[in-house]
């Protein structure tokens, strides 16, 4: 401490003499005396002093800025490798764009395909001697100096080239405090200057045309376009491209859809501007101002548009992919502003033909669903129902989570607001509380569409519900008991495991003390008598699909729905058989994909390519590869036409009655107990496509199987897109087409009566005495009658005809070697 004493005393001495000394030779200049006595030479030696002072200050501060000293700047180099933030771009197969995910609406287009008004507006407008000078118009720097600067205005305004406002777009403005204006004004300054040593005058145009914002998220004039005009930036008017760039002056101010009025005068100010500048004529200039202000506003949203559902399962599948995936600047990948172009196997035309026969089919099925329960709601008796529903909100989980109590979450449930409610004329805003929102939306019935190719898996047609907006649900994704869709599983199983389809099996009702007493229902309550497979399948009889796949084994049926594609586990139980197994509608096309290809597995392929910016292959699906082989070829070629007769003579055959359908179907109904879900899945030589239809909650369903079933329900949906693609031109192929005929040694395997009714055993007396003991004697000769050895055992079916087949060929080699 003493040490410290004293250095600090004799600091202290030098610093009060040097004080002294310099008060000795210049202290008369801080006197009002000195300053009136110095003649003209002394005050331009003071201004001299003062102007190198401030100039060295000046440098100074120069220096700092350019050398990064109030934070870093880009280099050239750097600058000529910037990138914007971009969307990724959604594309069918067909080419069409369906998509953007983005943190900023953007979309970068070159420098000729902007209108030429467009960029004549902003130069006439933003920067009249843009093409005259470097980066920094020193006129009008010099003519803002003292408000930026020195009064601290921000929007003062004036003095800033495009090439400076590029700059501050790209290189945001930092808070610094009182230096914040100075610094930030340098920086524009010395960047402006590096943009124009690296990039000539239509690409600074180019690159600001890209970045400058534009109300909201929407960034660039392509977004600004097709936002407020619904069109490309090189097709803009004269009058509209005015509209866009006086926006520039306020983003909020002169919003074209918020105040057009203000927007109006303010396109008429940079009309002026042009004709000023002699882009227009004054007869054009006038001419354009009297025109009204009209916008085509076109606001993008994820929830609208086509294929929503989809690009929100494909959303979800890219994010999770972008967070392992490393650039190569071993940055993760962003789907929101890295700008991939991702290519899927969707057509546009067959995804708008979806969409719009779910929506019919959807709208009058509702009206009959609502009639059905008249003045009564379909959960009535059953509150708990929408205690479900409210509890399932995002509503309740947010407030649950914030750590609200059950009376407060009760309040905020009750509390009427204005909110937007679905109808299928179109959303309406009304004042209800979230529960009154929970009940209208809950009696609503729901649906799934999907459609694929057979062969290759890719997906053509994904809805996974009526209206993503207001229901979030997607029923492509979301698992349901499968009902009858699930049998030709079972009979698939027996076919593999050798069973003739000319077999028949008892059409009794079973009960099974092991499962609780359960005992089948047929639909119709007609049992007796028996049923080949065909028979049982076109029929839907559920007693023989029970006893089938009793005789096949559970387990074997559940090892085959598993390499069909469902993943859910299936309990061991006879009811498996009838559709009790959770499956989702992707799941049992997929599945029904393998009936159609000639028994392999097919994988589900919705996203063929995946390029990032600069043209780099990320992902190639182009060329599907074949899966194995899990039916085999006389499988599936036998249940195809127990299929078709599905359609021909069963439950499906509302397809050729009401849709007039001529090309081959095979497809199967399916409805599960007590009619909460209704399904169609069907193939043609095309395309194979599922539908459900069912209520949120199971339990809100029709009362009867006629209203209920999946002919009424899902199958329509079905039909009506079929019926509306044969109709486009691009798919008149389908109208016709025709499965391949089956090989006449497999038709021979279904030429048996569907259906053999019981036998009625007349009594003794009336088939005469001789007759009864003629046959007595006949079974007494054949029970003491020797055998030279035991009875052979049933060929396997397939396994005859594969030997029948492999004669016949070896038959024909020889014919042809002796040709």
């Amino acid at each position: 401490m003493p040490l410290f004493n004293s250095y600090f005393g004799a600091l202290s001495v030098w610093l009060n003499t040097r004080r002294k000394r310099w008060l000795a030779r210049h202290g008369e200049k801080l006197t009002l005396t000195y300053w009136r006595k110095l003649d003209k030479k002394g005050w331009l030696r003071v201004i001299g002093k003062t102007a190198a002072a401030g100039f060295l200050v000046f440098f100074l501060f120069y220096l700092s800025v350019y050398f990064g000293l109030f934070g870093w700047l880009p280099t050239k180099r750097q600058l000529k490798a910037v990138q914007n933030s971009m969307p990724s771009e959604v594309y069918t197969a067909d080419s069409v764009l369906i998509g953007r995910f983005f943190i900023q609406d953007r979309t970068n287009i070159k420098y000729d395909q902007i209108a030429e008004p467009v960029v004549q507006a902003l130069v006439a407008t933003e920067d009249a001697r843009f093409y005259e000078h470097n980066g920094v118009d020193y006129q009008s720097l010099g003519r803002v100096f003292i408000k930026s600067l020195l009064l601290q205005k921000e929007n003062s305004g004036g003095g800033s080239t495009l090439s400076q406002q590029l700059a501050k777009n790209l290189f945001p403005r930092k808070n610094l405090g009182f230096l914040s204006m100075p610094v930030n004004k340098m920086r524009e300054i010395i960047l402006a200057k590096r943009f124009e040593a690296v990039y000539n005058k239509q690409e600074v145009l180019e690159l600001y045309l890209n970045t400058v914002p534009m109300g909201g998220n929407v960034y660039g004039i392509e977004s600004a376009a097709r936002r407020f005009f619904n069109t490309s930036a090189d097709s803009l008017k004269i009058e509209e491209a005015a509209v866009l760039i006086g926006l520039l002056k306020g983003t909020t101010s002169y919003h074209p859809k918020l105040y057009p009025e203000r927007s109006k005068q303010r396109r008429n100010v940079v009309l002026a501007q042009m004709a000023k500048y002699g882009y227009l004529t004054p007869a054009q200039k006038d001419s354009l101002q009297q025109l009204p202000l009209k916008l085509a506003y076109n606001v993008y949203s994820h929830n609208s548009g086509l294929a929503t559902y989809f690009r929100e399962h494909l959303r979800e599948e890219l994010t999770r992919w972008a967070s392992q995936q490393e650039k190569p600047d071993g940055e993760k990948y962003n789907l929101y502003s890295d700008g991939l172009k991702i290519y899927t196997t969707l057509d546009s035309r067959a995804q708008r033909h979806a969409e719009a026969a779910l929506k019919q089919r959807m709208y009058a099925l509702q009206l009959a669903f609502d009639k059905h329960w008249g003045r009564k709601l379909p959960w009535s008796g059953q509150p708990d129902i929408l205690k479900a529903a409210k509890e399932r909100s995002l509503r309740y989980k947010r407030l649950k989570a914030a750590g609200k109590s059950d009376r407060e979450i009760d309040e905020a449930f009750n509390t009427p607001r204005k909110m937007s409610i679905f109808r299928y004329s179109g959303a309406v805003t009304k004042t209800l509380s979230p529960l009154d929102s929970i009940r209208h939306h809950l009696r609503y019935l729901q649906a799934g569409f999907i459609a694929m190719e057979p062969e290759t898996g890719y997906i053509k047609a994904w809805v996974g519900g009526m209206n993503h907006t207001h229901f979030k649900y997607d029923h492509v994704r979301s698992k349901r008991q499968v009902g009858s869709t699930f049998k030709p599983i079972v009979y698939a199983a027996a076919l593999e495991r050798g069973i003739s389809p000319c077999s028949y099996f008892p059409n009794d009702r079973r009960v099974f003390p092991e499962f609780d007493n359960w005992s089948p229902r047929n639909a119709d309550e007609k049992y007796g008598g028996a049923y080949s497979m065909q028979g049982a399948l076109t029929h839907s009889v559920n007693t023989v699909a029970v006893n089938t796949a009793l005789q096949v084994g559970l387990p074997s049926v559940i090892s085959l729905a598993k390499n069909l594609g469902m993943k859910e586990e299936m309990k061991e139980t006879p009811a498996l058989a009838l559709g009790t197994a959770d499956a989702s509608l992707l799941e049992m096309v997929t599945a029904y994909a393998t009936f159609a290809n000639g028994g392999y597995q097919v994988e589900p392929t919705y996203l063929l390519r995946l390029v990032d910016r600069q043209g780099r292959v990320l992902l190639d699906k182009t060329t599907p590869a074949r899966g194995r082989q899990i039916l085999s070829r006389q499988t599936v070629l036998l249940l195809r036409p127990m299929l078709q007769s599905v359609v021909e003579q069963g439950t499906g055959r509302r397809l050729r009655r009401d849709y007039r359908l001529n090309m081959d179907i095979a497809g199967k109904t399916g409805t599960t107990q007590s009619h909460a879900d209704g399904w169609f899945i069907g193939f043609t030589p095309d395309l194979v496509a599922g539908a459900w239809v069912g209520g949120e909650d199971r339990r809100i369903r029709f009362r009867d199987l006629e209203q209920g079933g999946g002919a009424n329900t899902a199958l329509p949906i079905w039909g009506s897109f079929y019926e509306l693609l044969v109709k486009d031109r691009d798919y008149r192929r389908y109208a016709n087409s025709r499965f391949s005929p089956l090989p006449p040694m497999l038709q021979s395997f279904l030429n048996c009566p569907p259906y053999q009714p019981p036998v009625v055993v007349a009594p003794v007396e009336e088939r005469g005495i001789d007759d009864f003991f003629e046959r007595t004697g006949r079974k007494i000769k054949d029970l003491f009658k020797r055998k030279g050895k035991k009875k052979d055992k049933e060929k396997d079916w397939q396994r005859d005809l594969e030997e029948k087949l492999e004669k016949r060929e070896r038959g024909r080699g020889r014919g042809r070697g002796r040709d």
